[in-house]
């Protein structure tokens, strides 16, 4: 039996629907720690930005588990006094991960079926929506795989078969993720570059919902526009908030900042306020190329 303890967190569904009736996309964050999450939510406050905070698997298992990520961003949103809508996602999860997240609290859950049989990926879809059942939780089906690494997955980025888009997309999910050439992490330099037209037949068959573009990190700007307008809603950014993260820190401890024993440099508040200061910096340029600032 699952119970859903009563957290401040909204669904995906009329988010993504506001998205695509609106022609913008809401950020999805992933966080991996106080700092990520604290940076995600104080910067969707202050932009007025919807938000979807989203935990991988290998996340929640560093971060102690999907019930103490829950009640620790639940608490953050009452003391930060939070006002825009926030949704807390599990990220690729497998079929008993998205029963525990919703278990712990979550208000939104991402089935990764994409490396199993499409048959067994459809028939998962559709257990976990009868579990879901009427509650105001939402639920991402994943078909093709997205390119690169994801908590120890590795996909080569096969473009999503439309078909079997149409058939899962005709279940009651909120998001598609589509494999539309896109891949997590880093792009290399010999990076095709997105697959539109496979974009606008996927966009094409599955009705009302829209597509969820991951691997948003290094996609030149004018591609993500682009995506945007043929039916991307949600965009999943993970790496870049890393990259700048640790390219703050680096600069912090190069300078010697952390060995000022008068200032304290080595106390972790002051050591990890560079990186939340760039985690910030990078959520507001995305959220302004997203085009879902003062969408809350």
């Amino acid at each position: 039996m699952i119970t859903n303890t009563k957290y401040p967190f909204v669904s995906m569904t009329k988010m993504l629907a506001d998205a695509k009736k609106g022609k913008y996309a809401v950020a999805h964050i992933n966080t991996n720690n106080l700092e990520w999450t604290k940076a995600i939510l104080t910067t969707a406050q202050e932009t007025n930005t919807p938000i979807i905070i989203g935990l991988s698997e290998g996340a929640a298992k560093y971060q102690c588990g999907y019930k103490t990520v829950a009640a620790m961003t639940a608490a953050m949103i009452e003391n930060l006094k939070i006002t825009v809508p926030v949704v807390m996602h599990l990220d690729h999860g497998s079929y008993n991960a998205c029963i525990e997240a919703i278990e712990a609290g979550f208000s939104s859950v991402m089935f990764d079926g994409s490396h199993e049989p499409f048959a067994d990926n459809y028939k998962k879809v559709n257990d976990l929506l009868s579990i879901i059942g009427n509650r105001d939780i939402s639920l991402e089906a994943e078909v093709g795989t997205i390119g690169g690494e994801e908590d120890g997955i590795v996909g080569n980025g096969e473009l999503a078969d439309p078909a079997e888009c149409e058939k899962i997309a005709k279940l009651p999910i909120t998001v598609l993720a589509a494999g539309i050439g896109n891949i997590h992490g880093l792009y290399p330099e010999n990076w095709a570059g997105l697959n539109f037209e496979q974009l606008q037949k996927v966009s094409s068959v599955i009705g009302n919902i829209g597509v969820t573009l991951h691997g948003g990190t290094g996609i030149p700007d004018d591609q993500i526009k682009k995506a945007i307008e043929l039916g991307v809603v949600k965009i999943n950014v993970n790496t870049e908030c890393q990259v700048a993260f640790q390219e703050a820190t680096r600069k912090y401890v190069e300078e010697g900042k952390d060995l000022d024993t008068v200032k304290k440099g080595f106390d972790p508040r002051k050591l990890l306020k560079p990186g939340y200061e760039a985690i910030k910096a990078k959520i507001l340029e995305k959220i302004t190329l997203f085009g879902s600032i003062n969408k809350a």
